[in-house]
């Protein structure tokens, strides 16, 4: 029943959950400005203020520069297949008896090419989407304008509210909820807000040395490796891998690929001396594999809404599971050792 009224209902609780998202983020800067003597109003609007001036610069600078990017790249996919295939082609069919003319990569490139071109970009065909529906327009208008708003006032009341649900516990549980709470709050904060600052920071890491290196998409490049280092080694591997493609189409010069590797192997040297013991620490408890599932179940059960509820409920599930795990261990059940074998029934023999 639950999980019918989320689905039903998750066209509009996505905006709460957005905004309760921003607050849980925002609100250990909070308590640290009231440790100074600020007020908690005073403390609420600064870190208010300093979150959605970070989120508008994103949308103002960054957006338009992958766009653009983007742009750039598909209209270089064309000459980069026709390169590809030049290069790969001879050899596939010499050693491999692989023709790759029958894969029509072409005609597949002139598709995506054409597409891109009709649709004008994201913004562009955002605006055209939202355009053909006044309904559409209103929902996303009211959605927007609803998130800053229930930010402001879960940064305020976040404590308040923290204390009247624990208020509500039975007594008699309450000191293994507070314990289960405290562990998934460590377990979520570690990955929401050391992972997405560790995130952010190889992102700029990446796309400034990309840029040194020359590369016409370092940003677009540099910003998508970023972003897949919530995985061990995925944003490394990929990263390298389209990097070194598109600077060897770039330039044809395979001494560049030196280049590329030395700037993420600079990332990771930072990540791992720097960035992850300061931002996320020595344990998240969080699985690679299990963020990975928890994203697409959630998106694939509740749609966008699921995948903004996917890790905070992974995170707690894995508490309890430790939970029970450790109960388990702890247990007379498991403590009961099997009889000894009996002699008499040969088991000697």
């Amino acid at each position: 029943m639950a999980f019918v009224l989320i689905y039903l209902l998750a066209p509009i609780l996505t905006p709460f959950l957005i905004a309760a998202a921003l607050a849980y983020l925002g609100d250990p800067l909070v308590d640290r400005l009231e440790a100074w003597k600020l007020s908690r109003t005073v403390s609420v609007v600064i870190v208010f203020t300093g979150i959605f001036f970070i989120l508008l610069l994103i949308f103002l600078f960054l957006i338009p520069i992958l766009e653009t990017q983007i742009s750039k790249l598909i209209s270089q996919i064309n000459p980069f297949v026709q390169w590809s295939t030049g290069l790969l082609g001879p050899y596939l069919k010499d050693n491999l008896g692989i023709d790759i003319a029958v894969l029509e990569v072409g005609r597949l490139t002139d598709i995506i090419s054409a597409h891109w071109r009709e649709t004008g970009g994201f913004i562009r065909n955002t605006v055209s989407t939202l355009s053909k529906s006044g309904q559409v327009i209103l929902t996303w208008i009211a959605n927007l304008a609803l998130i800053p708003v229930i930010t402001f006032y879960l940064l305020r009341d976040w404590d308040r509210m923290v204390a009247y649900i624990d208020d509500l516990v039975p007594r008699s549980i309450e000191p293994t909820i507070a314990q289960l709470a405290r562990e998934s709050n460590d377990t979520l904060s570690a990955f929401m807000r050391g992972q997405l600052l560790v995130m952010l920071a190889l992102g700029i890491i990446y796309s400034v040395g990309l840029s040194i290196v020359g590369l016409d998409f370092a940003v677009l490049i540099g910003m998508l490796a970023g972003f897949l280092s919530f995985v061990p080694y995925l944003g490394l591997i990929v990263g390298i891998g389209v990097a070194g493609i598109a600077v060897l189409f770039q330039t044809q010069d395979p001494l560049n690929l030196l280049w590329v590797i030395l700037v993420f192997v600079l990332g990771q040297v930072v990540e791992g001396t720097v960035l992850t013991p300061n931002f996320v620490g020595e344990r998240i408890g969080l699985h690679p594999v299990t963020v990975i599932f928890a994203i697409l179940a959630g998106g694939q059960l509740f749609g966008f809404f699921g995948v903004l509820l996917a890790l905070p409920v992974a995170a707690v599930l894995a508490v309890i599971m430790r939970h029970l795990h450790d109960s388990y261990k702890q247990s007379q059940m498991y403590r009961i050792q099997a009889p000894p074998a009996s002699i008499e029934n040969g088991s000697d023999i």
